[in-house]
């Protein structure tokens, strides 16, 4: 539930950029190096300066010698690559804490569990330390790798004394075993929430497979509340999680499962010098009144804590099977999938109050029906409320039409997909080799002049903008499959997509996405140029220091900065 205060506007109303002073930021002059602006201005350079937190000025070696003062840090970059810092538009900053901590969400992905036996032996361990009646949860984990969902009657084989609760990889499927059916008071005559399915077995019982988060909360109603974290030990685990993301090089994200008790504590992690980057908040959609009551608007905020678009729900999961379609998936006989919770009139009147109370909006929607539904609802608010450089957006848009996406252009929304047939890939095969072409068809996109912002869904993939553009540019599973090789981008492309599009997506490109003087100094150094190395290889590209603001803040401890600019070695 969410608890809305209605006299304190969280977000201070935005003034233009102006240069702002960071204490413990030095002056800084870098030279020597292969930088890649994103620029298209300037695409190249060998130097630039920054001071206050923004670049003062970008280009040769030996303009930027002469820019240089008294006061400046100079660093050699001995040839090394800068990009832009990378930009994740959409992703879900969920903490991570230690495995012996309560708060601990095993993680089940597949790089740590590949069968049912392991996953009991994971999850069994777990149930040995801790006390009967509390929690076991996990995530990630990969259906196909387990020979299917983790039934009630497999979770019992690991206790019958503790409630259970495993989130598929998808975030759209649940499994929980019979002490939480029974907790939740749910047997066979239980009907499926709006919205949401139980799978059962034959005598009509829920088998413990919750599809959509209707289910799941129906679930979680009757049972045990989970563990409270203490202030200290959330921050602590918000900073891990953070200190990784730029480790990984990401500067900004959008977080998009924002709601205000997170405003109080990223509050809380900038006082401590714990928010090392800078956040886009996406705000449910349950908040609307509060934020037009106040007077909040997309776009209020400051460097690092902003306010970003309204988030809605409208369709379900792509790699859960669940989304919505206008032909059938192509492994069951006449299963199209579960249409939305809403309605067309419901979700018509949803977006039009948003859109006229001037906010950005972000839908999340998957299947091709789900999709037309959506592009239906901007259509009628911009016909009744025309407004230019509204960037409303479609998050996902996993299964495309010709007809959908030349709609999309003339409505000039902004796609954010997924880019995670490397982790996914075989959860693609359901919907059938012909429809390949038509799932995230980036390429497609492109060249009809839409925005595509770069994005991992984290945890749904890696929050790893080098992997995620490994994928954008081959459409290879790990396994070696690849899916619609004609959407393939270019490594530009897919750089360009987690810097400067990723920007655009949230209004922000007039201050990040490129390297360019004036904007926002947030820049990564790397051991390769991903531009020029083989698509294969740009995972293989280490993050050898990151800067938001011109100050590093990965690796956390450098080294002297004349000795090598990688400040690793």
């Amino acid at each position: 539930m969410n608890v809305v205060s209605s006299k304190r506007r969280y977000f201070p109303r935005s003034v233009p950029p102006t240069p702002v002073a960071r204490a413990g930021v030095q002056p800084l002059m870098v030279f020597r190096a292969k930088v890649h602006t994103m620029d298209p201005a300037m695409p190249m350079a060998e130097a630039f300066c920054l001071r206050d937190g923004r670049f003062t000025a970008v280009g040769s070696n030996a303009e930027m010698l002469l820019q240089h003062e008294d006061d400046m840090m100079v660093i050699d970059a001995r040839g090394q690559t800068i990009v832009p810092g990378f930009i994740d538009a959409h992703m879900h900053p969920d903490p991570t804490y230690p495995a012996e901590s309560p708060h601990c969400i095993l993680d089940l992905g597949p790089d740590q569990v590949t069968s049912r036996e392991a996953l009991i032996e994971v999850l069994s361990a777990k149930a040995a330390q801790t006390p009967p009646g509390e929690w076991i949860r996990g995530f990630r984990y990969n259906d196909r790798l387990l020979g299917g969902h983790p039934t009630r009657e497999l979770l019992d084989r690991v206790s019958r004394e503790h409630p259970i609760l495993l989130t598929h990889s998808s975030y759209h499927v649940f499994a929980v075993n019979s002490y939480a059916l029974g907790k939740a008071g749910i047997a066979a005559p239980e009907r499926d929430p709006q919205g949401g399915r139980f799978d059962r077995e034959p005598d009509g019982h829920p088998n413990g497979v919750l599809r959509e988060p209707a289910c799941r909360d129906r679930v979680l109603r009757g049972n045990v509340p989970f563990p409270s974290a203490s202030p200290a030990e959330e921050s602590a685990a918000y900073r891990c999680t953070f200190d990784r993301f730029a480790a990984r090089g990401i500067t900004s994200l959008a977080d998009a499962a924002y709601e205000v008790g997170k405003h109080e504590l990223y509050e809380r992690l900038a006082k401590d010098g714990g928010l090392p980057l800078r956040i886009n908040c996406m705000f449910r959609e349950a908040t609307l009144d509060s934020k037009i009551a106040q007077g909040e608007a997309t776009g209020d905020g400051d460097e690092f804590l902003k306010l970003g678009a309204m988030k809605v729900f409208h369709g379900n999961s792509l790699t859960g099977h669940t989304c919505w379609l206008s032909e059938p998936y192509a492994d069951r006989e006449g299963y199209f999938g579960m249409p939305p919770e809403r309605s067309q009139e419901a979700l018509d009147a949803l977006i039009l109050r948003a859109h006229r109370a001037g906010f950005q909006i972000a839908v999340h929607a998957n299947g091709d029906r789900e999709i037309a539904m959506v592009v239906a609802a901007f259509e009628a608010a911009l016909a009744a409320a025309p407004r230019a450089n509204h960037r409303h957006r479609i998050e996902h848009a996993s299964v495309m039409t010709a007809l959908l996406l030349r709609r999309i252009r003339e409505l000039e929304l902004v796609l954010a997909p997924h880019s995670y047939l490397y982790e996914h890939g075989e959860a693609m095969e359901p919907y059938g080799e012909a429809r390949y072409p038509w799932l995230h068809p980036n390429r497609k996109a492109l060249d009809a002049g839409i925005v595509v912002a770069g994005n991992s869904d984290y945890p749904i993939s890696a929050a790893d903008p080098l992997l995620r553009m490994k994928s954008l540019t081959t459409r290879r599973s790990a396994a070696g499959t690849v899916y619609g090789p004609d959407e393939s981008l270019t490594n530009q492309e897919a750089l360009r997509a987690f810097t400067l599009d990723a920007a655009y997506a949230q209004f922000e490109e007039d201050r990040k996405g490129s390297i360019t003087a004036g904007k926002l100094a947030d820049f990564v150094v790397l051991s390769e140029d991903p531009l020029t190395c083989l698509p294969e290889q740009l995972d293989q590209i280490q993050v050898l220091s990151t800067f938001v603001g011109g100050r590093q803040v990965h690796p956390k401890k450098p080294t002297n900065p004349h000795d090598s600019f990688s400040l690793c070695s």
